[in-house]
């Protein structure tokens, strides 16, 4: 009898937290997250839509018949491409990927498409994971996607290494969306940890750029590789957000409500400073931009902006409550903003006047300001006690980078 009285109570407790939850996420705006970041510029955003493009000519049978052709085309050489696997040929070990050599932009492009929904190797690939279950290079990092980037980097090790070399002024970036993100991410760390494979090229020579990132990697692992690793995030996405484990969420995409219901107890329990201690948590990897192109609660869109930093503590942890938050994951719709966004910076860099020495020099000080930010990232990340991480002398980044 004395149960069966308290299950009303629990009830109620129940339905006041999940309104609770609800309130704040309606208070809680994406904006809010990086409001206090800088602002990007136009030069350092550049690339992005230029990759975007990139991997979603691998969707192409074509590049020279497109099918999925972005305004203005892919603006690729179908000659420079010199390998392209699909499903078939890495039996599913991997999503399609393709090796583009980009003489325009000096670049060697390894670029890693996003997941197919009709694909079962690419849910098996996502569901490889359990909490805690794998480690590289001090930190945790996603099981099934260190396989799938250990593959492509066995495969793709020697083209690779002999580009770099006949290449010496080139730069070798990996870009992956979605699924993709997370192979280049875990890619980007065995590059960077196995250089004498890669004819021993420096480090300031990598990079990698993962647009609508999965987590993958664990916080002393995002923020140290934060030199060379960057995350584009379109405002609302859901992804970059989801905390529960990545097979809660594919598990949930015929019931979404079950899946707010698991991020509304989880949030609603766990305190922000209980994350940051659990060395297991995985969050989007490296330098964040956040492509902000509305105001809360309004669908008319706003003159965009690009904000970044190397955050520690508020690293993308709340979903936002929005109809645009998967919209904003879509590859096509973080092309055209991100051409929109690069569009907006150069028109305000155009009316400011700046002249041709300045902008230089603008540059050669955004790399040391990157640099240091970096460094107060790992020193902050060390003051806020989260696991394994070191300061920037136990690894010698910053001395060759300087």
């Amino acid at each position: 009898m004395s149960v069966a009285c308290c299950i009303p109570f629990v009830e109620c407790v129940s339905c006041l937290a999940c309104v609770r939850w609800v309130w704040k996420k309606y208070l809680y705006t994406s904006g809010r997250e990086s409001e206090n970041w800088g602002l990007a510029t136009a030069t350092e955003f550049e690339p992005v839509p230029r990759f975007c493009k990139y991997i979603l000519s691998i969707y192409e049978d074509d590049i020279d018949n497109p099918v999925w052709s972005p305004p203005g085309g892919y603006a690729m050489n179908s000659d420079c491409i010199l390998l392209k696997k699909d499903h078939a040929i890495s039996n599913g070990r991997v999503s399609p990927y393709m090796l583009y050599l980009d003489h325009d932009n000096a670049d060697i492009v390894l670029a890693v498409r996003g997941l197919d929904l009709a694909k079962e190797s690419d849910f098996l690939l996502l569901l490889d994971n359990k909490l805690g279950q794998t480690t590289y290079d001090g930190g945790y990092v996603h099981n099934g996607l260190l396989k799938a980037a250990e593959y492509v980097f066995e495969e793709e090790c020697e083209i690779l290494r002999d580009l770099v070399q006949k290449y010496p002024n080139y730069t070798l970036t990996f870009t992956g969306h979605s699924l993709g993100s997370g192979v280049v991410t875990l890619l980007t760390l065995l590059a960077v940890k196995n250089r004498d494979k890669l004819g021993y090229i420096e480090r300031k020579r990598i990079r990698c750029f993962a647009i609508a990132p999965a987590r993958c990697i664990s916080l002393n692992l995002a923020v140290r590789y934060a030199d060379v690793i960057s995350s584009v995030v379109l405002q609302d996405d859901f992804l970059p957000r989801t905390t529960v484990a990545l097979e809660n969420v594919y598990k949930s995409l015929l019931c979404f409500p079950c899946l707010l219901c698991i991020t509304c107890v989880k949030d609603t329990c766990t305190l922000e400073e209980k994350m940051l201690q659990d060395p297991r948590r995985l969050y989007a990897p490296g330098r964040l931009y956040h492509i902000i192109i509305r105001k809360p609660f309004r669908c008319k869109k706003i003159s965009p902006i690009v904000r970044t930093a190397v955050p520690v503590d508020g690293r993308f942890e709340h979903i936002v409550l929005s109809c645009n938050l998967t919209k904003d994951h879509a590859l096509i719709c973080i092309i055209q903003e991100s051409e929109r966004v690069l569009r907006a910076m150069i028109e305000r860099e155009q009316i400011m006047g700046i002249p041709a020495e300045q902008r230089m020099e603008r540059q050669a000080s955004l790399q040391k300001e990157h640099r240091q930010e970096h460094r107060a990232a790992i020193e902050r990340a060390v003051s806020l006690d989260v696991p394994h991480a070191s300061y920037p002398s136990s690894y010698g980044t910053f001395e060759e980078v300087e």
